[in-house]
């Protein structure tokens, strides 16, 4: 129970920080909700890192590049899921706001980070 209450923490810091970022580059209009969005997960994403990393899950057992690696692949793929429920709510509901698909978009990634992360980055035992 403790592990996923930090890894809620971590999500919701990387949350803030997606949301935080988005605003900030919607509202000075530099880019339009497409495009700001790459930017802004990838600082969730490294926020995330580091909280799930030294909270969560704690170091794992292979090399920090591994680790690296193997996060930024499962982040990746979450992202994926994430942002085409994002885009999908915007291209169908041309009205809706951003910061509401970004809500449903970073929700519909959660549960796959949460097992990807627990399972394939910071799993027990090392790598043969």
């Amino acid at each position: 129970m403790k592990r996923l209450s930090f890894f809620l923490f971590a999500g919701a810091v990387g949350f803030v920080v997606d949301m935080g970022v988005l605003w900030l580059l919607l509202e000075l209009k530099m880019l339009d909700p497409f495009t700001a969005r790459a930017p802004a997960i990838g600082a969730a994403l490294v926020c995330s890192y580091i909280i799930n990393r030294t909270f969560t899950f704690g170091a794992s057992h292979r090399n920090v590049a591994v680790e690296g690696v193997r996060y930024g692949g499962v982040g990746l793929v979450s992202t994926l899921i994430n942002y085409s429920v994002y885009s999908g709510l915007l291209l169908l509901l041309p009205g809706l706001s951003p910061y509401l698909a970004l809500i449903f978009g970073s929700g519909s990634a959660t549960l796959f980070a949460y097992l990807g992360y627990s399972r394939f980055v910071f799993g027990p035992g090392p790598d043969v």
